[in-house]
């Protein structure tokens, strides 16, 4: 896997994309995690989104009030720090001259980058960012979301588990971040999905912010007996929750990780425990939407890694943004915004159709991470895995 950026890189610094880059180009800015907690996000979107643009530019980019025109895509690493997605936002519109923006991931940055687009009323799409909290957070005007919903996040296992007929004792542990992402999963949407589905939650509670406490956490939810544990949280923190289950010896019937539990570097950070984790998925090259399986052979190609859901959503946004504009033919904000309302095409993760509220749903499956790969285990329809049931209980 390419690896990622030094935190210590400058702010100010853009990444360049293009060398060739003239003052006729076009440029869209984009604000991502390339350092940080959240680069293993930043490092899927920043090639899905550079290979949408150099697509594009292959063929000549767009045309633009009867000139043929490339597209200059900017990228700066936010550090996976909210501020600095505001402030990445603001140099790229104001000093580097963004007619257009594509979001970073998870919900504190893709909403800080987001807001300042708007106020700023230059179009934004992004992804990597669940739609109930993207929603909440204000009445958007130029920002769009392609993305899952988490109420069906918090129904997928329980919906799995029904399906398949998969037995347990029926009691749920829930291990969150701190966060209203989080907050809403484990404090509303996770119980009531467990209630409605004759499940009792014996444990919720927030993840220490240090690794050595969470010893204690992991043999107090043992001693409650759960056989589902829920947990949602970035990566370093869902790696350190993994390997120290697995020094402790838990290992409970279904384990779902959401988050931390999805980017590759999960699986190879802890080997053979990520056997039989679970996490939600959105796509996966087997699936039948136009350019799937290329885009994971072309992956795979380029990196030497596994294709992972982002680059496909981050292909998706970047694809239904620039189609945006060449659809306006101009470089018009307002006629911009307008030509993405009116999107309703297939990507490479499915049909995109935005509603009023500025949304386009993605449908999940269940995803279990079985030889350091990520199989679709459920629907049937969409599986090209079969699950496994239980965990190894050490390395």
């Amino acid at each position: 896997m390419p690896s990622h950026p030094s935190p210590s890189r400058p702010l100010a610094d853009a990444l360049p994309t293009d060398p060739a880059a003239t003052a006729q180009d076009v440029v869209v800015g984009a604000s991502i995690p390339l350092s940080g907690p959240l680069a293993g996000f930043g490092m899927y979107q920043r090639w899905g989104y550079e290979t949408a643009v150099k697509d594009l530019n292959r063929v000549g980019g767009i045309r633009i009030d009867e000139l043929q025109r490339k597209i200059r895509l900017i990228v700066r690493d936010d550090l996976s720090d909210p501020s600095v997605t505001a402030d990445n936002t603001d140099r790229l519109i104001a000093r580097d001259g963004a007619v257009a923006m594509l979001g970073s991931c998870t919900p504190p940055l893709v909403n800080a980058g987001a807001s300042v687009a708007d106020q700023r009323k230059v179009p934004l799409v992004t992804g990597c960012n669940p739609l109930g909290v993207f929603k909440a957070a204000r009445q958007w005007q130029y920002a769009w979301n392609i993305f899952f919903d988490e109420h069906e996040l918090s129904s997928v296992p329980f919906r799995m588990m029904a399906d398949m007929g998969l037995v347990s004792n029926k009691k749920v542990a829930i291990l969150t971040d701190h966060g209203p992402h989080e907050s809403h999963l484990a404090g509303q949407l996770w119980p009531a999905q467990a209630a409605s589905g004759g499940y009792t939650v014996v444990h919720n509670t927030a993840l220490p912010a240090e690794p050595q406490q969470l010893s204690a956490l992991i043999d107090q939810v043992r001693l409650n007996g759960a056989d589902i544990v829920l947990v949602d949280a970035i990566p370093p923190r869902a790696i350190a929750l993994r390997q120290q289950m697995g020094r402790a010896g838990f290992a409970p019937r279904f384990l779902v990780i959401e988050k931390g539990g999805e980017p590759e570097f999960f699986a190879q950070a802890t080997g053979p425990l990520s056997e039989g984790v679970l996490v939600s998925g959105y796509w996966d090259a087997s699936f039948p939407y136009p350019g799937a399986m290329q885009l994971g052979q072309r992956f795979e190609a380029e990196t030497q890694g596994t294709p992972g859901a982002q680059i496909a959503n981050s292909h998706a946004v970047a694809q239904v943004l620039l189609d945006a504009i060449a659809q306006a033919g101009s470089l018009d904000a307002e006629k911009i915004n307008a030509a993405i309302a009116a999107t309703d095409k297939s990507y490479v993760v499915g049909p995109v159709k935005f509603a009023a509220d500025h949304t386009s749903p993605i449908p999940l499956t269940m995803t279990q991470w079985q030889g350091g790969r990520a199989r679709v285990v459920w629907p049937s329809d969409r599986a090209n895995g079969q699950l496994i049931v239980g965990l190894p209980s050490a390395p």
